[in-house]
């Protein structure tokens, strides 16, 4: 096991990897800009390095100046958390060339589910059900506009680098094609330095399904079942559910199987998370690949009782996994509602600033995740994010109105909050039925 280990990230996924190496008797490092010297999970480390200016590019995404701390402190792994540098395979290579262990996958196994068209393929080669599309980056837009016309419209525009809907774009015909093709490559340049992109056939109101899958250097792999990902703002997501109100335990273990599949196929190692996409027929198709923790991690801990990111650090460590498939099961229901420092009334605009009060709710089962506390500042820098709520019943009637009475518990003071739209969300009929689609909150929104 590892003696120490440097944090490369900020916030509540910080101070959550603070806490899961304490309980595994392993030493901490936080890394922290300038601007997140009073953050608390640079307070609960065992050592502290400034690694820069408040900017990510000079301090969190700042590869040299994160090995430099690592090698300073006599660290032995680094986690890089979600975000940042999570899934750069750069740093896993420095890492790997400077003695580091990476808590994550090998380099190569990133590479592949980093470009989305080599991730797609591989996925396919895989018998895993992919959309259909283009069979690589597209090139120009004439050869954009023949993809359009094949596939049938609409069709949506993808960067292959990209990821949190940008460098993305929706086309409904072939003047829609010929523009929107010009400015999603530039947006993909612009965000992820690789104009790049390619076309699918494009599914008009899915449900965004994915699957938690933890695997081991010895080939074994396991999935600790679904995540409901559907409502979501602008590919961003807002509430997230584990099991889905919609799955049932035949395509629970048959689409689980394929996600195991094609991790196998890539040799994966590590936490990671297979995303798809439900059309209105109730097929599914292979969306992503994220080689990390995800943000929505608990509510897959709250319902399996896993802690996966203490998961994460032993296979990093080179243990076997720890349980086989036959040993996971579903207990209950988790929700979790992510609570950003935003205006819903002006169009989800972040709102830094000093939080003046807080007090988190509490009570049977329910879990908060941040790192905010009274008198901290919001930064203009990072993230608007204030925390995860999550909640856990025996039923999902249970885990929502647990949710609800906690978010009514839940005091901010000095800043606008997203939480009175997230009442608004539980509340709706639609949601309470389980009846959405990822355009659920466009039309809240108009409702509203």
């Amino acid at each position: 096991m590892f003696e120490k280990i440097l944090i490369a990230n900020r916030g509540e996924i910080a101070l959550r990897i603070v806490r899961a190496c304490k309980e595994l008797g392993i030493k901490t490092v936080a890394v922290h800009s300038e601007a997140d010297t009073e953050s608390i999970h640079v307070k609960f480390a065992d050592e502290d390095v400034c690694i820069g200016p408040p900017s990510g590019n000079n301090s969190y995404m700042n590869i040299p100046r994160i090995i430099s701390a690592a090698e300073v402190t006599n660290a032995d792994a680094i986690h890089p958390g979600y975000g940042f540098l999570a899934e750069n395979p750069e740093l896993a290579e420095v890492c790997e060339s400077c003695g580091i262990k990476f808590i994550g996958p090998p380099a190569e196994g990133m590479k592949k589910m980093g470009d989305k068209v080599l991730a797609k393929n591989t996925m396919r080669d895989a018998g895993v059900p992919v959309l259909p599309g283009s069979d690589g980056p597209v090139e120009d837009h004439k050869a954009a506009l023949r993809v359009g016309r094949e596939l049938g419209y609409p069709v949506i525009i993808k960067a292959v680098l990209g990821g949190g809907g940008r460098g993305m774009r929706i086309a409904h015909s072939d003047k829609q094609i010929e523009s929107l093709y010009q400015t999603a490559r530039s947006e993909a340049q612009s965000a992820f330095g690789d104009g790049r992109v390619y076309i699918e056939k494009f599914l008009k109101n899915p449900r965004h399904i994915e699957f938690q899958l933890l695997a081991d250097q010895f080939g074994n792999v396991i999935h600790l079942g679904e995540r409901e990902c559907t409502i979501q703002r602008r590919h961003q997501k807002l509430i997230e559910e584990s099991p889905s109100p919609i799955m049932t335990a035949d395509v629970r273990n048959e689409l689980g199987n394929i996600a195991c599949r094609g991790a196998r196929e890539i040799r994966y190692e590590s936490a990671g998370t297979m995303e798809f996409l439900r059309d209105q027929t109730g097929k599914y198709y292979f969306m992503e690949m994220n080689t990390r923790i995800q943000v929505e991690h608990p509510v897959s801990e709250f319902v399996t009782g896993v802690d996966l990111i203490k998961e994460q650090i032993r296979l990093a460590a080179g243990e076997r996994l720890s349980m086989e498939q036959g040993d996971v099961e579903l207990r209950g229901h988790a929700i979790e509602c992510r609570v950003n420092a935003e205006d819903p009334e002006r169009g989800f605009a972040p709102v830094p600033g000093e939080v003046r009060g807080f007090h988190i709710p509490g009570g049977p089962g329910v879990r908060v995740d941040t790192h905010v506390y009274a008198g901290y500042s919001i930064s203009p820098h990072y993230d608007s994010m204030i925390g995860k709520l999550i909640t856990h019943g025996d039923t999902r009637e249970e885990a929502i109105r647990r949710m609800m009475r906690a978010l009514e518990e839940f005091y901010i003071e000095g800043i606008k909050t997203t939480i009175p739209f997230h009442l608004k969300i539980l509340t709706d009929e639609k949601f309470l039925r389980g009846d959405f689609d990822t355009a659920f909150i466009d039309r809240l929104e108009e409702s509203l």
